[in-house]
C-alpha cells in the first residue's frame, strides 16, 4: 500500500464530479491512507456527508464553527499533521477563492491555514475553464506553488465536449503517490524497453514469449515519479501507459532495436527490461503456411537468424548512458546473470527466476554488480521498481 501512514485531507466542492470523490476516497483507503473529508455546503447537494463518512470511517466537516474540534477551530485542526490537502473536485468558484486568498467557509480557510502541500483537481464546464478569469486564477495558483491535476478533455454533464472534466480517481491517486516520492532522477532522461517481441513466421503466426511487460512499466512509472523524463519502448502488451511517460509501441526485435537507437541520444540511463527474442525467422512467409494435406507429424523446418543485441549495442556506444539489464532464467540464476552482465559490459543486471514472478504482480529480484549479488526483499513490482530506481540514482551519482 503506497500511501500507508499518510494522512490526506480531501476537500469536496460543489459540482457533478463530486460523485467521483466517493471512488477517490475508496482508492485512497485501499492504498493505506487515512482520509479526512471536508465539504463545502454546495457539495452536499451532490453527495451526502454520510457517504463520505461511511467510506472514510471518519466524521465529515462542513461548518467552520463545528464544535467537535477544540476551540471551534476546525479550520486549523483538520490540517494539523496532514501530509497533503487535496481538493477534488475543485469548482471554478473555489479556484477563484484560492487565487485571491479568500476564507469565507471551512474549506477555503483550510487552504490558507495549512503547512502541507495543496493539490487541486479542477472540474467545470469547458467555457468556465476557458474563461480568461479562470485562466488568470490558474496561473496565479501555479505561481503560488499549488499543484493542478488536470483537467481532462471529454464529454461533460452539460452535453458539451472539451477541457474541464475532472481526471479519474485512479489518476489522482497516482499523482498523489508520485508527489511523495523522492526526486532521485530529477532532470534525467531515461529510455527503457518492456514486454515481449513478436517475430512473425507468416501473417498469423510468430515466435514470442509470456512477458507481460509489468516490470518494465513499473520501472517506467517509478522513474517518472522520481522526476525523470521517461521514454518507454514496448512490445505487444496491454498495460496502461504510466502518466507522463512517452510510449513507443513496436512489434519485433528489429523494430525495438530501431526505436531504441533512434531515441538513445542524450539519455542518461538505458534499462533493457524487455524479453527480446534472440532469434527471428530468416524468411517471412507472404501467406499463411498450410499443411497441404500432410499429417500432423510431418516436420516444417523454420530457419532462424540472430536478432541484434540491443543492450550490448547501447552499452558499446562512444558516449553510452548508464546501462542496466535484466536476466530472467529458469535455473542457475547467479551464473547466467553474471555471465550476461560481463558479456554486455554493464555495471548492473537484475535477475529473477521465471517461476518467481514472470507475468505476475509480485517478484523476487537479485541485483548483480561488481560487488556481487544483492537480493531485494520480495514485493510488488512497483515496490521493487522504486528500489531499482534508488540503486540507479546511486550509480549515476558515482559516474559524476
Amino acid at each position: 500500500m503506497e500511501l500507508s501512514g499518510k494522512r490526506i485531507v480531501l476537500g469536496v466542492t460543489g459540482g457533478i464530479a463530486a460523485y467521483k470523490a466517493a471512488e477517490l476516497v475508496r482508492l485512497l483507503i485501499k492504498q493505506g491512507a487515512t482520509v479526512q473529508v471536508a465539504m463545502t455546503e454546495a457539495a452536499t447537494h451532490f453527495v451526502t456527508p454520510v457517504t463520505f463518512q461511511a467510506l472514510s470511517g471518519n466524521p465529515v466537516f462542513i461548518d467552520q464553527w463545528d464544535a467537535r474540534k477544540a476551540n471551534n477551530m476546525a479550520h486549523i485542526e483538520l490540517t494539523r499533521d496532514a501530509d497533503a490537502l487535496l481538493i477534488a473536485p475543485a469548482s471554478a468558484d473555489f479556484l477563484a477563492k484560492l487565487a485571491n486568498g479568500l476564507a469565507s467557509d471551512l474549506l477555503s480557510s483550510l487552504t490558507l491555514a495549512r503547512d502541507c502541500p495543496l493539490m487541486v483537481a479542477p472540474a467545470m464546464n469547458r467555457q468556465m475553464w476557458e474563461n480568461p478569469a479562470t485562466q488568470r486564477n490558474v496561473a496565479t495558483l501555479r505561481g503560488d506553488g499549488v499543484t493542478l491535476l488536470g483537467p481532462a478533455s471529454g464529454e461533460q454533464a452539460c452535453g458539451e465536449v472539451g477541457l474541464g472534466r475532472m481526471i479519474e480517481a485512479e489518476e489522482i491517486v497516482a499523482e498523489l503517490i508520485a508527489s511523495f516520492q523522492p526526486k532521485l532522477l530529477k532532470g534525467r532522461k531515461v529510455l527503457l524497453t518492456a514486454g515481449p517481441t513478436f517475430e512473425a513466421i507468416d501473417p498469423v503466426r510468430g515466435i514470442t514469449n509470456l512477458s507481460s511487460g509489468k516490470m518494465g512499466f513499473a520501472i517506467a512509472r517509478a522513474a517518472q515519479d522520481a522526476g525523470a523524463e521517461v521514454t518507454l519502448v514496448c512490445g505487444p502488451v496491454s498495460q496502461p501507459t504510466p502518466r507522463g511517460v512517452t510510449r513507443i509501441d513496436v512489434i519485433s526485435a528489429l523494430e525495438m532495436h530501431a526505436a531504441v537507437m533512434k531515441n538513445i541520444a542524450e539519455k542518461a540511463v538505458f534499462i533493457g527490461v524487455a524479453a527480446v527474442a534472440d532469434y527471428r525467422p530468416q524468411v517471412l512467409a507472404a501467406h499463411k503456411i498450410k499443411k497441404d494435406g500432410q499429417t500432423t507429424s510431418a516436420t516444417a523446418p523454420i530457419e532462424l537468424v540472430l536478432n541484434p543485441d540491443i543492450l550490448a549495442e547501447v552499452a558499446a556506444l562512444p558516449a553510452a548512458p548508464l546501462c542496466i539489464g535484466f536476466a530472467a532464467e529458469s535455473r542457475n540464476l547467479a551464473e547466467y546473470a553474471e555471465k550476461k552482465r560481463r558479456a554486455k559490459n554493464i555495471p548492473l543486471i537484475i535477475g529473477n527466476l521465471i517461476q518467481d514472478g514472470f507475468g505476475g504482480d509480485n517478484n523476487n529480484l537479485t541485483l548483480f554488480d561488481d560487488q556481487g549479488s544483492t537480493p531485494l526483499p520480495p514485493g510488488s513490482k512497483i515496490e521493487l521498481a522504486r528500489a531499482i530506481v534508488a540503486r540507479i540514482a546511486t550509480l549515476l551519482a558515482a559516474r559524476r
